[in-house]
């Protein structure tokens, strides 16, 4: 540590104040911005001679590795100190962790060169006003960082506006939020609600799956018109949650990989016919992995001596349990 300090200090040597920022300790940034005692000439302008600078900065003080720390000096110059380590210490203020630091300046290290209280510090404030809690504007913002980077009045305002006039309370929109980083396709999104809305769909179904599934709400709009349309042909009711669960399932996995996983239960002695069924009445049960089905399909035929007519009435119940990741045994059949 105290090698690299010095260093620093030599790139800055034109200069008689330095600013120091997350104080490298076991390995990663800790402490505080301080400064040496002396007048400043100007601004700690970084000589454009020392491309080094910013690679060792990123990776002692924002914690990334050799190679994103090379990647990001790439995509941003910094030209003063002053920036980068306000940066560092707001968002430390803020309660984000370390790693979430880290993701944030890998994925959009121009973040370093924002001003804490003029551009970060609205956006922080506009997520609290939904009723984000810390660890929510902190999961929420590591796992989207462009939500830091887009424009308050024009981009994260009207998506709030929207969402909030489908969802109706803020805390669904923060949880929409936490789940999708597609979040700004609203030019998706507006019509493939009103398409939902127009084949019938109510309100209260349409929040489910925006709140849910997000990522299929996003999705481009002519898949979800062929989607809709697919779903809708086999017999499936707009009225129904199980609607929207379909149009999930369908734009979650390709047609080939659907058809190989309707193949893999026929093989545990399931008609075509049963299949589709299956798949009619739970859609979700086709997004289990292969490992999941077997095991299941294994207590209950070769243990339970159940027929596929005795495993579609269960089934409901029997996934559900998986998803929750409980254990199964005989209570299940007592449900």
């Amino acid at each position: 540590m105290f090698g690299y300090l010095c260093s620093r200090h030599l790139l800055l040597g034109k200069h008689r104040r330095t600013t120091l920022g997350f104080l490298p300790k076991n390995g990663f940034f800790i402490g505080k911005s301080f400064a040496s005692v002396g007048l400043s000439e100007s601004n700690e302008k970084l000589e454009e001679k020392e491309p080094s600078f910013a690679v060792s900065y990123f990776i002692n003080y924002c914690g990334l590795s050799k190679k994103s720390a090379i990647l990001a000096s790439q995509r941003v110059r910094f030209r003063t100190l002053e920036k980068p380590d306000s940066v560092l210490n707001f968002l430390k203020e803020n309660a984000f962790t370390n790693t979430q630091i880290s993701r944030l300046v890998k994925i959009e290290p121009r973040l370093l060169l924002s001003n804490p209280e003029k551009t970060l510090l609205p956006k922080i404030e506009f997520f609290r006003s939904m009723g984000a809690s810390s660890s929510d504007l902190s999961r929420i913002l590591s796992s989207n960082p462009s939500l830091l980077i887009r424009s308050l009045e024009k981009h994260l305002i009207p998506c709030y506006d929207f969402l909030k006039s489908v969802l109706i309370l803020d805390e669904k929109v923060v949880t929409v939020f936490k789940r999708s980083k597609w979040i700004f396709c609203m030019h998706n999104m507006v019509p493939n609600i009103a398409l939902l809305r127009q084949v019938g769909v109510p309100q209260s179904t349409i929040s489910f799956l925006i709140t849910n599934f997000p990522s299929t709400a996003f999705v481009k709009h002519t898949r979800f018109a062929e989607a809709i349309h697919e779903v809708k042909e086999m017999g499936y009711d707009p009225s129904k949650t199980v609607f929207v669960n379909a149009i999930h399932v369908l734009l979650s996995m390709s047609r080939p990989k659907l058809e190989s996983k309707l193949e893999f239960y026929r093989r545990w002695g399931w008609s075509k016919d049963v299949a589709l069924l299956a798949f009619k009445r739970h859609p979700n049960c086709m997004l289990l992995s292969d490992k999941k089905i077997t095991k299941a399909m294994d207590f209950l035929v070769n243990k339970m001596g159940c027929s596929s007519t005795d495993i579609l009435e269960i089934l409901q119940f029997y996934f559900s349990a998986w998803r929750r990741e409980l254990c199964l045994d005989v209570q299940l059949f007592r449900f």
